[in-house]
């Protein structure tokens, strides 16, 4: 499972011209499903997205949650993060889960959020979305659940 969260100040998804999810403050979680992803995945990435401390505190540091500035979280499905493009130019999506399990472990996702009491809104699985967002900073994370051990990088002490 492969998720690109970017940091907002405001952002909106519609369906054929309809509002039909929407943020302030807070993320943006562009989500693909993999075609052997499990509800293993769903919690670790679901919990990496809600404690990413992306914000910034009252120093100005990226030190905070999205949860402990009161922002919400815009969920969108995207099949695409998971385009094989290393032959040809055509991107393949063979990597990608089939739509049955993608829309089961997406909604999962949702629920995840959800009950973290994180005010989630959503876009609609399958269809054609219209995305609009203000990024913020910009801060843009890639996170993908299978890469749930350390890198050498992140084993190095922190500088402050």
């Amino acid at each position: 499972m492969r998720a690109c969260i970017q940091r907002v100040q405001r952002a909106r998804v519609t369906v054929g011209g309809v509002p039909i999810g929407s943020v302030e403050k807070g993320l943006v979680v562009l989500l693909g499903v993999a075609h052997d992803d499990t509800e293993t995945d769903v919690h670790y990435l679901a919990e990496k997205t809600a404690g990413l401390r992306i914000f910034d505190d009252p120093a100005g540091k990226m030190n905070l949650a999205v949860g402990e500035v009161g922002g919400g979280i815009l969920v969108v499905s995207q099949f695409t993060l998971l385009a094989d493009c290393r032959q040809g130019r055509r991107p393949s999506f063979v990597g990608a889960a089939p739509p049955a399990l993608a829309e089961q472990l997406y909604e999962s996702f949702v629920r995840n959020l959800t009950q973290r009491n994180l005010p989630t809104a959503c876009g609609q699985f399958r269809a054609s979305m219209q995305v609009e967002l203000v990024n913020d900073g910009p801060v843009t994370i890639i996170l993908d659940s299978r890469d749930k051990q350390p890198s050498r990088v992140s084993e190095l002490p922190a500088t402050d």
